[in-house]
């Protein structure tokens, strides 16, 4: 008898766990409260509570091949960077092909999930459900797939804005904001410089009579139009994330920055960061702790703290975090310590005019807005909230899998690591640099297969060290509680399931693929190589990628112009990559000569044995 799963909510996570259940020969049934796949992707007129919701302009930030499902590749018509619209349709056609919306019960809201009173042996789950005409239903399964993302709660964080509640204008999420038209030659302040604000802001600027983007920090901005008019995103190659991660951080992050201000002068645009920091306040932090140091760490200017060896020592963690003292002599936050903002057009309306880059807002009195510079701008008629979004899950019990300032405790973002069974798993929650859906179905991969996870201590440790990790990396904010690496990531959930690239192996099987998955674009083709899933177009989508970015825009009848192949660029890239490597890495050196593989991560994973099913 098949074993039973239920999948909750079918979005780009949902749809394809409900894939993969199939593909394990399980038996999926998935529980959608709207009437429609497509999740967050989907435009609605009328916001849902509790959902997310997108403007009629959207955009996906990652390009149509590093955003597919790894066996069903986007048309080769359709556009790199596609809208929303654009994306719904793949969406539809991937479930036609698969022949996924038989197993989707829509209109159906999940109230509880519990453990079953043997689940300790059995690992199984009771779902209550309530239908649209308000029948509600117990169901037993063997599993439980969560994937309603991170996008649930609009974050409105009104108590940090002084005199909102005397404001005469209109105020509202970015979540409720669907078209500029309604705003057309009125002054419109946008909090928040995320990826929605800063299109918002955009988007406004073109009708509105002036536009104020409000910032606190500032952010870097990426261009989607890359080197030579490429996507920018299939520049990242696997040579060039492992190339990064063997040189010093700030070093990556000084040579990216100057590569962003190439196109402009962030600071000249009012955009520079302001978590990043001079290098040396961490030096003379470091000197003061060494032995012989006075171990005193002085703290920011006008603040009588002072932090000493043995503080430190109990308390890093948190100081990394948050505080004043953090961000004066320990931020080494950089570049790649902050998402950033995609946008092509933010400069253009900022050298424009149209747009005014301000800081943090310090009040509001009636229809005026005062900044933190001390600025006051009269007669705003409007304030879009680009604030972010928290997460839950209403229908859990908090011991079953706690959630805290917008942090969960997840085994490598997916299992929580107290239960008995591993027979929950959370699918899709969190925030790559890039697209979502080729993360969340590696981890379905994983969690749909036999899975022996280590013990719960070791998961917790490993829980508490990434999460070290990411504080001592990113700024202290919501969004950044859920970060991760998007080769990096999906390479280590791949070790786990026996699918990463052995790229000695392709060396000495398929040398023209090899190359293309070390020095080309980092695309989910990859993960189908190899292990369980392979598939057999892999090879075929990989060596035709290109292609399929350059048909779009061949409308005029001209040529097709030729991504260079020259075998001498990755070669002397390579050769560069260990001679740098070998500098930097000069005391690892003779481990690295005894085990190659471990440097570019080419060894043959190891398979789990039999284990809790998901």
């Amino acid at each position: 008898m098949a074993r039973r799963v239920a999948v909750i909510g079918a979005g780009s996570s949902g749809l394809v766990c409900i894939k993969t259940c199939l593909d394990e020969g399980l038996e999926v049934v998935c529980f959608e409260s709207s009437d429609d796949i497509g999740g967050l992707w989907r435009f609605k007129e009328n916001p849902e509570p509790n959902r997310a919701s997108i403007y009629h302009s959207v955009i996906i930030n990652t390009s149509k091949e590093k955003m597919c499902y790894s066996d069903f590749p986007i048309p080769a018509e359709y556009p790199n960077y596609m809208h929303n619209s654009r994306i719904m349709e793949y969406f539809r056609m991937y479930a036609e092909h698969f022949q996924l919306i038989n197993h989707i019960c829509f209109k159906t809201t999940v109230l509880k999930v519990t453990q079953r009173p043997d689940f300790s042996h059995s690992g199984q789950w009771d779902v209550e459900t309530e239908n649209s005409e308000r029948k509600q239903q117990k169901h037993i399964f063997d599993a439980v797939m969560i994937c309603i993302g991170h996008h649930c709660h609009p974050n409105m964080p009104l108590h940090d804005f002084t005199g909102i509640e005397t404001f005469k204008g209109v105020y509202f999420h970015s979540r409720d904001y669907k078209t500029p038209e309604q705003w057309r030659n009125k002054k419109v302040v946008v909090i928040g410089i995320g990826n929605s604000g800063g299109d918002i802001a955009v988007e406004l600027s073109r009708v509105t009579k002036q536009v104020y983007l409000s910032t606190r920090r500032g952010a870097w901005i990426r261009n989607r139009v890359g080197d030579n008019g490429w996507p920018g995103d299939m520049t990242v190659s696997r040579a060039l994330t492992r190339f990064r991660t063997l040189l010093p951080f700030n070093l990556v992050c000084n040579m990216a920055e100057r590569s962003l201000n190439q196109r402009f002068n962030h600071r000249l645009y009012n955009l520079k960061p302001k978590h990043r920091r001079d290098f040396q306040i961490l030096k003379l932090a470091e000197k003061a702790l060494q032995p012989g140091g006075n171990n005193i760490i002085p703290a920011p200017q006008n603040t009588p703290q002072r932090i000493t060896r043995q503080h430190f020592a109990t308390r890093a963690a948190d100081l990394l975090r948050s505080g004043p003292v953090s961000e004066t002599w320990m931020d080494m936050r950089w570049l790649f310590s902050q998402h950033p903002t995609v946008s092509d057009d933010l400069p253009n309306r900022i050298l424009s005019g149209t747009v005014q880059v301000k800081p943090n807002i310090r009040r509001f009195q009636g229809s005026s807005v005062e900044f933190d510079d001390g600025s006051v701008v009269e007669n705003i008629d409007l304030v879009v909230f680009a604030t972010g979004y928290s997460f839950s899950f209403p229908f859990l019990a908090s011991n079953v899998l706690p959630v805290s300032g917008n942090k969960a405790s997840l085994y490598k973002y997916v299992f929580p690591p107290d239960l008995e069974r591993n027979t929950l798993a959370v699918i899709g929650l969190v925030q790559p640099l890039g697209a979502i859906m080729p993360i969340s179905e590696i981890q379905a991969r994983w969690a749909t297969r036999c899975v022996k996870c280590p013990s719960v201590a070791a998961m917790l440790k490993e829980v508490e060290c990434k999460q070290e990790t990411m504080a001592r990396r990113y700024v202290s904010s919501p969004r950044h509680t859920i970060q991760v690496d998007f080769v990096d990531y999906m390479d280590e959930v791949a070790d786990q399931l026996g699918v990463r690239p052995s790229i000695l192996r392709l060396f000495l099987t398929d040398p023209r693929v090899a190359l293309s998955v070390l020095f080309g674009p980092s695309t989910p083709y990859q993960y189908r190589l190899r292990g369980p899933g392979k598939w057999a177009g892999a090879r075929q989508a990989i060596l035709t990628q290109w292609d399929r970015v350059i048909q779009p825009m061949m409308t005029n009848g001209c040529n097709h112009p030729e991504p260079k192949r020259s075998v001498l660029v990755p070669l002397a890239l390579l050769a560069a990559v260990l001679g740098v490597a070998s500098y930097y890495n000069r005391n690892s050196l003779p481990s690295i000569l005894q085990d190659p593989s471990a440097f570019l991560g080419m060894g043959f994973m190891p398979s789990w044995g039999a284990g809790n099913s998901v």
